[in-house]
């Protein structure tokens, strides 16, 4: 199998590439290789490499600067995924792409799944949707919508801060009142693996590992992990100055998935496995 993997420099594209290296041939496209806003470049390089798979990592993720710089975030997160689906068509290649919770609007009392209609609140959100729906102009397309990511070798997630300030014993200010499902960079390259290798229908899947929580009781739960007294600061989500709204209850539901073969693990399993791993 030839994989074609965008934003191979980032968090969830440099693990892809590196673990998907020995059993495929895999050409990793960086943004110092490839300008993922240029559609005709995006196009030709993927028709040249003829690759089986596309799998679009690469993505504008400043949800605040967004709002400001609109035009950059639809290069990247929808017109950049129109080229890439215009290339892997062309190639015969199937599409992954990554999608967000940012999608939903926050106002939900249980997990979303992939059933429940977008309410995008976010020129980012807005941007992101546009992308999955450039994606599904591929037959065999595979959305998967992500959300708090953490994991990989750039250590620089949200779980990241907390944990560096848990360590050092310094304050860490973690919201009580946003709920989330994180997703272990790992764990989603190894459910992309398995969608790839399976007969699964075409669609969108929500890509998130198993259970609900706050940034509060993940905070916690990385200090039982670590053995140490935190410093927790609670606040919550409208105390914050931030330009973009965010999701409030942002939780998803990965049913989807397991129906499809492939079961995410428990969140507090993932984390104690990647703060093992660090």
């Amino acid at each position: 199998m030839k994989i074609v993997v965008t934003g191979a420099a980032g968090q969830l594209g440099s693990e892809i590439a590196e673990r998907y290296a020995d059993r495929a041939d895999v050409v990793a496209a960086t943004r110092q290789t490839l300008d993922i806003g240029d559609a005709p470049a995006v196009e030709s390089f993927i028709v040249a490499h003829a690759p089986d798979v596309v799998i679009n990592c690469a993505a504008y993720n400043n949800v605040d600067a967004a709002q400001d710089h609109a035009v950059d975030a639809l290069r990247v997160n929808a017109l950049a995924v129109r080229a890439l689906a215009r290339g892997a068509a062309r190639a015969g290649a199937a599409l992954v792409h990554y999608g967000t919770d940012f999608v939903f609007d926050g106002r939900g009392d249980r997990p979303y799944t992939e059933a429940d209609d977008p309410a995008p609140q976010s020129v980012y959100a807005q941007s992101k949707l546009l992308g999955e729906w450039f994606a599904a102009d591929v037959s065999r397309h595979y959305v998967l919508r992500v959300e708090s990511l953490f994991g990989g070798s750039a250590r620089r997630s949200s779980v990241d801060r907390i944990a560096d300030a848990i360590r050092t014993g310094a304050p860490a200010k973690v919201f009580v009142d946003r709920t989330v499902s994180p997703s272990y960079v790992a764990d989603v390259a190894a459910a992309t693996w398995h969608l790839l290798s399976s007969t699964a229908p075409a669609g969108v899947y929500h890509c998130v590992n198993a259970g609900v929580t706050t940034w509060y009781e993940l905070a916690q739960e990385i200090a039982r992990i670590l053995g140490a007294t935190p410093d927790l600061v609670p606040v919550k989500v409208a105390e914050m100055p931030m330009k973009a709204p965010r999701p409030q209850y942002a939780a998803l539901s990965s049913e989807k998935l397991a129906r499809a073969g492939f079961s995410m693990p428990d969140w507090r399993d993932a984390l104690r496995r990647y703060l093992v791993s660090r």
